[in-house]
């Protein structure tokens, strides 16, 4: 039994193609809309490429930029078909093609729903690739004389500014590097001295954070140096007093922001693969429909339509039996070609014996 089999006259079959028609070009604007999020994901992730430990984050954006050129792709050619499909003439060159087609929707279609899931699967990987990568972007903060690292200062303090953060997990990550560079450094300080000498690195380690940590909203002057000595800072507790500097690290700051950003691309993935579904089984009925037509020459005579031919469980069922009459077919070429070379062999051998 087929799998939604429906009768279609003449009007029915006009209003499926021409709705079709309409379909697929709302479905190549879906389509513009997914590769224009693609741009924009990929765009966000490279400003902040610096502070990422590798470009696998650049996968989502490069799908939904690939997802967004075949959708405009096979629905423009689907759109064609449809409009032409109200011609039997025209319609006639297509028949070969449409059964190839659709084979081809149907995987785009299982790519595009991929595509969605990993839009909402892809948080570990972020998180671990942030972690990272804002390890090693606080690391190269001092070095403002380095070539190639000489922005890194910048980067850091516009985005702990930006997103209202301070460190990777908080602002205690600033006390475990030295963010100062040498060349502010006075080594003739004892201070300075006693410090450097104190680290088992020969690093100079404090207890203070850069100015772009600090909470512009705080009513009280930002303490960013000696931020857990009590008693450098007039009536001010650490520990139980409201920091003046920002409390969320910046790796929790950008998880939240890309991931909010890829879970509303996902949703609207989704959608566009629900709309996707539908136009590619309107297309199979109209396909069928046209293809079931008993009078080619009468055009306004009923037909049937269908998605598939026999039942799903049928339908199943006969793509496996097809799959292991390949598989046997090749056992079978396999066997031939290895007797083939033994009676090559014996013959060979037959001949040096005479």
């Amino acid at each position: 039994m087929a799998l939604l089999k429906v009768k279609f006259n003449q009007k029915k079959r006009v209003k499926l193609a021409q709705g079709l028609w309409l379909m697929n070009w709302f479905s190549v604007f879906a389509g513009i809309l997914v590769f224009s999020m693609g741009l924009f994901l990929k765009i966000e992730l490279r400003k902040r490429s610096e502070v990422m430990d590798n470009s696998e984050s650049h996968f989502v954006p490069n799908s939904l930029i690939l997802m967004g050129i075949l959708s405009c792709a096979f629905n423009g050619f689907a759109g064609k078909i449809c409009y032409d499909s109200l011609d039997p003439a025209k319609f006639a060159k297509w028949k070969p093609l449409l059964k190839p087609y659709l084979a081809l929707c149907f995987f785009f279609n299982i790519l595009l729903f991929f595509v969605a899931l990993i839009c909402f699967l892809m948080r570990g990987s972020l998180e671990s690739t942030l972690a990272q990568g804002l390890k090693n972007g606080m690391k190269f903060y001092r070095d403002t004389d380095t070539p190639g690292r000489c922005f890194m200062k910048k980067t850091i303090d516009m985005l702990q500014i930006e997103f209202k953060c301070c460190g990777n997990s908080g602002f205690k990550d600033w006390f475990e590097i030295q963010w100062i560079s040498n060349r502010y450094l006075d080594f003739s300080s004892k201070e300075v001295k006693d410090r450097i000498k104190s680290n088992v690195d020969g690093r100079y380690l404090v207890d203070g954070v850069p100015f772009s940590c600090c909470n512009p909203s705080s009513p009280r002057p930002c303490i960013q140096y000696q931020v857990t000595n009590n008693s450098a800072h007039y009536s001010y507790d650490y520990q139980t007093e409201e920091l003046n500097l920002w409390r969320r690290g910046c790796r929790e700051a950008l998880l939240q922001y890309y991931s909010s950003m890829m879970s509303s691309m996902g949703a609207v993935v989704l959608l566009v693969w629900l709309f996707e579904m539908s136009v590619m089984v309107g297309l199979r009925l109209l396909h069928t429909s046209l293809e079931s037509i008993p009078n080619p020459e009468d055009p306004e005579c009923e037909s049937e339509g269908w998605v598939l031919e026999n039942s799903l469980k049928d339908t199943f069922k006969s793509a496996l039996e097809n799959l292991k009459k390949i598989g046997k077919f090749n056992q079978v070429e396999a066997g031939a070609e290895g007797a083939e070379g033994e009676e090559g062999g014996k013959t060979q051998t037959v001949a040096t014996v005479s």
